[in-house]
């Protein structure tokens, strides 16, 4: 039960923070076509995500396995953002703005996949194992 309330609580948590940051990203570019609060949720929860794991999947790690998926299933599922990720490049794709569709694709995918590789290296950095 005490997974289930923690995974409940982190998707919560980490929806709001999504909408919050999304938002404000999206205003504070002034872009009004290109989806920059998604792809700025994606790289940051990407980041996070491989920060996190690598922390939590030492062998030195002492953490309950409720705290690991509240953290990374409930909050870091509940931020990000890829399918809305995937309607927005459907819906730039549909209307005719097919570069900026493939754009979002590579900014999304790439930016994202560098992310995880740094927060992995920056929490193996960190580690003192």
């Amino acid at each position: 039960m005490a997974k289930i309330l923690f995974i409940a609580g982190g998707g919560a948590l980490g929806s709001l923070l999504r909408y919050a940051l999304h938002g404000w990203v999206q205003r504070s570019s002034g872009s009004g076509t290109f989806p920059i609060g998604t792809l700025a949720v994606n790289v940051l929860g990407c980041f996070l995500i491989g920060l996190i794991t690598a922390f939590v999947t030492r062998p030195s790690a002492l953490i309950a396995e409720e705290y690991r998926l509240g953290l990374t299933v409930g909050l870091l599922g509940g931020f990000t953002t890829f399918s809305a990720f995937g309607l927005e490049t459907f819906i730039l794709g549909t209307t005719q703005k097919l570069g900026y569709a493939l754009l979002n694709i590579v900014l999304s995918c790439g930016l994202g996949l560098l992310a995880v590789w740094l927060g992995h290296l920056a929490a193996v950095h960190w580690i003192d194992d």
